[in-house]
């Protein structure tokens, strides 16, 4: 870990000749992270079924908090009461905080938006809170992230132009108030050591507003970028050629963060168009169910056909479930219940990811990217097709 007293920098080692895509590191106080970067998400101050010595045996060194449900439990006062979001979950990596604009798209139901912010109904007691640029800062700062997101307005996938661009000038309105919150610059130093706030790009599906959203929020000078309102229901094809629009768009010196994309064939082509950090909940979230990630899709080792398969989950994994669990093992656990089962899978998932990502800098460091990485995406893309067509073949009538 470097001194507390570091600033936050980001800088570019390589660049592969071919291709956007880029090889660098973040320096925080609590930490140097080499980019791209996958980080997994801690939602309610933990990575479900994981303990932060696990998360940090397979190679994270950065996670994301959520602003939402830790504001409403356990409350961000006691978690700064307690030292911070570090110290009291006791992680000593780099530490990202979203701004609850997601929620206000994913909870639109229980919300209210308008420009003073966004009146929400709480999803645990039915307790109204009102949700503002403001609050979002001092709920962030109060967790002691070392990264702090922008309060924003993220529209839904099928909003019209002008819905979209009411959201592109409020999103910008609401950066602003951020910034007068947060510190000059998007720079602020609190309890001895530097934190940073990125702002997020949106725009829909509209390549210009996109066009004018990064121009508006790239004459703000922020550390940093992200790539919101993506991944909410519109075409692969399509998130891929807005995610290259808008990452060309951003500053070359800047990290740029593409938000709440997850799948191994959309990092690889986010990275390709100049993406350096991701995030999702997909690996642990889809662990807890019983299926996990490897090099050739999707597997769901919940199932009866793995009951007598003594493989490891993924036969070229090195992380410590596939050295020494069988796929029967941990189908085993599913059928019966254990917990142990909901771990080992997301032990093993989040290690991938984080190997996945070790894979991708050397490809770009070697200057061999698209040579490294597109059998990575077709392999990954025909053992998906053959998942989707063994459970319609088990499934009568299965889609």
């Amino acid at each position: 870990m470097r001194s507390l007293d570091t600033p936050f920098s980001f800088q570019i080692e390589s660049r592969d000749s071919a291709t956007a895509a880029r090889r660098g590191r973040l320096i925080t106080p609590h930490g140097e992270i080499p980019t791209p970067v996958f980080m997994p998400v801690g939602t309610a101050g933990s990575v479900k079924c994981l303990t932060f010595e696990q998360v940090a045996a397979t190679g994270a060194k950065i996670i994301l908090g959520n602003t939402y449900h830790l504001y409403l439990r356990p409350g961000h006062d006691l978690v700064a009461r307690r030292g911070g979001l570090h110290r009291f979950q006791g992680w000593d990596g780099a530490l990202l905080t979203d701004s609850a604009g997601y929620q206000v798209f994913s909870l639109a139901h229980l919300n209210k938006l308008d420009e003073h912010g966004v009146a929400f109904q709480s999803h645990l007691d039915g307790s109204r809170h009102l949700f503002t640029p403001e609050l979002s800062m001092e709920i962030q700062i109060a967790l002691g992230a070392d990264i702090v997101m922008a309060f924003d307005h993220c529209v839904a996938f099928g909003a019209d132009v002008r819905a979209t661009a009411e959201a592109v000038d409020r999103t910008e309105r609401w950066l602003r108030r951020c910034i007068d919150a947060f510190g000059p610059g998007g720079r602020t130093d609190r309890e001895g050591w530097q934190r940073v706030l990125f702002g997020i790009v949106q725009g829909g599906v509209f390549p210009a507003e996109r066009t004018r959203s990064a121009a508006r929020l790239i004459d703000l000078d922020l550390p940093g970028y992200a790539v919101g309102g993506l991944s909410v229901g519109e075409p692969i094809s399509q998130m891929y050629d807005l995610t290259a629009h808008t990452a060309s768009l951003l500053p070359q010196d800047k990290p740029r963060y593409l938000m709440g994309v997850g799948f191994p064939d959309d990092i690889i082509e986010g990275v390709r168009s100049g993406i350096d950090m991701f995030d999702c909940v997909l690996p642990t979230r889809i662990a807890r169910k019983g299926t996990v990630v490897t090099r050739d899709g999707r597997l769901v080792v919940k199932n009866s056909p793995y009951a007598e398969d003594d493989r490891p989950l993924d036969p070229e994994c090195d992380c410590s479930v596939c050295a020494r669990y069988s796929r029967a093992y941990i189908r085993h656990l599913f059928a019966s219940r254990e917990l142990l089962g909901q771990t080992l899978a997301s032990l093993h998932n989040v290690h991938f990811y984080q190997s996945l990502m070790r894979d991708i800098r050397t490809a770009i460091d070697t200057g061999s990217f698209d040579a490294h990485t597109r059998p990575i995406v077709q392999r990954w893309r025909e053992g998906e097709k053959r998942r989707i067509e063994e459970a319609g073949k088990r499934r009568p009538g299965g889609r």
